[in-house]
């Protein structure tokens, strides 16, 4: 999938925020202003608000990260020590939380992506009104002198 995002791109909320923009056809602050005077006037423009804020927090956390890494490897001899070791994998973690909040915008983006058609059918079932439960839950009546049914009898296990 072409997204215009590459994988050596740095500035994945840059990119995002000019779709989003595009989008919507307004900045950023204007649409989170918006957004905030009603945010149940169009659910999509709040989804992304959300997942933006999420996104641009991910990022701040990734580039302390990175640069706590950075000072550490510069007062680092030839071999890494087990706290500079640490500090690599939260960048690592660092990255993973900013990339999936990236493709969850990309995805409140895409008006057709995959999942899309069945979440509005989704709401749409939990809006109706429910009649009683989909399976019985108590015995079946039965005309008095009916004999009840016979549990099952299962095989029995041979013992080893």
């Amino acid at each position: 999938m072409t997204d215009g995002i590459s994988d050596e791109s740095a500035d994945v909320v840059g990119v995002l925020t000019e779709r989003i923009e595009a989008r919507f056809d307004m900045g950023m602050d204007q649409l989170k202003a918006a957004v905030a005077a009603a945010p149940t006037a169009n659910p999509d423009a709040t989804d992304v608000v959300k997942w933006h804020g999420l996104l641009v927090e991910a990022q701040s956390v990734l580039e302390r990260a990175e640069d706590d890494l950075l000072a550490a490897l510069q007062t680092q001899p030839s071999e890494v020590d087990d706290p500079t070791l640490g500090l690599a994998h939260r960048v690592n973690a660092a990255v993973t939380a900013r990339d999936g909040r990236a493709m969850a915008v990309r995805w409140h983006l895409d008006p057709d992506a995959p999942g899309k058609m069945d979440l509005a059918a989704e709401r749409l079932a939990r809006l109706r009104d429910r009649s009683g439960p989909a399976v019985q839950t108590s015995t079946p009546h039965r005309p008095p002198g009916t004999p009840a049914p016979a549990p099952a009898r299962r095989p029995a296990r041979s013992v080893r």
